[in-house]
């Protein structure tokens, strides 16, 4: 039995953002589409129409490019062949493969373990449960583990990548967005185009500059359980938003979320939502698991000792714990409604 609740992230307050526009004349060119399991969301503005809809079109083909390698659903991506090689020694890979997985190991490094890319084996464990509708046996569990984990992944200096383990395997489903997003940058700026948001799937977005008017692009955030948290405003600045049981499966008459913490193998069954703003979208999506997953104490400290870091851990209780800087970074401003209900997918799809 599969469910999610809402979305976490929606848009607010474009139109007001764009009431006063400077004197230059500035065009909006904003479309969506399905790449990566999700919808990628972009708005562009600048002064040529037509320089901003060949942009949209070179970053949605960047995305579908993307995914065709990081994906683990295509048998000839080259996620899925590392996977199948496996303890079978180094491999050929792309650059951009090879430099998405030496960030999630540092990343994996960085978080102690909480971010971890190589939790294939903990979900495909974990979604066989679901079917089964039973919890993985402790010996089963055990072996998932050993397969688990930054040592069993290694990047060579030069480009290949090997898993030293059979049967481990590496999921990007947590880092691959954020990755996406940030290769786009380059490109906007080659172009000229200064404003623009790019919100992925309503968990990892980029806000770069600010539309017309304002100082800002104004997100509005749902909470963990019901109603939404406030409306934050980016600038310059990257977000990711988990969430423990936002895509959740039951097992057994209880509730499983998609987010497994690598070190124990468990999901969290806890209902929260993790927030955190970054210098890059890479780097937002591999705190804000780790926040999910460490907590208001250990979690908090990381983020907030990362340079140009702010994040917030709320719970469907009330609870609520944040970095120092988090208020002032994104102008926070706290608003209660009650949001829609929705659907969920299979853990790890997030």
């Amino acid at each position: 039995m599969i469910r999610c609740a809402a979305l976490a992230v929606v848009l607010a307050g474009f139109a007001s953002g764009c009431a006063s526009a400077p004197p230059e004349a500035l065009a909006t060119v904003s479309d969506g589409r399905y790449v990566m399991g999700t919808i990628l969301e972009i708005t562009l503005v600048g002064r040529d129409e037509r320089d901003l809809r060949a942009a949209l079109d070179e970053l949605f083909d960047l995305a579908a490019r993307l995914d065709h390698r990081l994906t683990i659903y295509d048998p000839d991506s080259d996620l899925s062949l590392l996977n199948r090689g496996a303890g079978r020694g180094p491999q050929a890979v792309d650059p951009e493969v090879a430099e998405i997985l030496r960030l999630a190991l540092d990343y994996a490094r960085l978080t102690r373990g909480s971010f971890d890319v190589t939790v294939g084996p903990l979900v495909a464990l974990w979604t066989q449960a679901a079917e089964r509708d039973a919890p993985p046996a402790p010996g089963a569990l055990a072996r998932a583990r050993s397969r688990v984990g930054p040592d069993v992944l290694r990047t060579h200096e030069d480009g290949t990548v090997e898993l030293t383990q059979a049967g481990s395997s590496v999921n990007l489903g947590g880092i691959a967005k954020g990755y996406a997003l940030d290769r786009m940058l380059p490109r906007l700026h080659a172009r000229g185009i200064h404003r623009a948001l790019l919100n992925f799937g309503q968990s990892s977005t980029w806000a770069f500059g600010a539309p017309p008017g304002s100082e800002g692009w104004r997100l509005l955030i749902r909470g963990p359980g019901e109603g939404f948290l406030g409306v934050i405003r980016l600038r310059d600045r990257a977000l990711s938003v988990s969430g423990s049981l936002g895509q959740w499966v039951e097992i057994g008459g209880r509730r499983y979320g998609h987010v497994l913490d690598p070190r124990s193998g468990q999901p969290l069954t806890q209902r929260r939502q993790a927030l955190v703003v970054a210098p890059d979208a890479t780097r937002a999506e591999a705190l804000s698991k780790a926040l999910l997953i460490l907590g208001e104490e250990e979690g908090v400290a990381l983020v907030g000792a990362q340079p140009g870091c702010e994040g917030l851990l709320v719970d469907a209780a009330g609870g609520r714990w944040m970095t120092p800087g988090w208020s002032e970074a994104v102008a926070f401003e706290p608003r209660f409604e009650s949001p829609p209900t929705g659907r969920g997918r299979e853990p790890g799809a997030d």
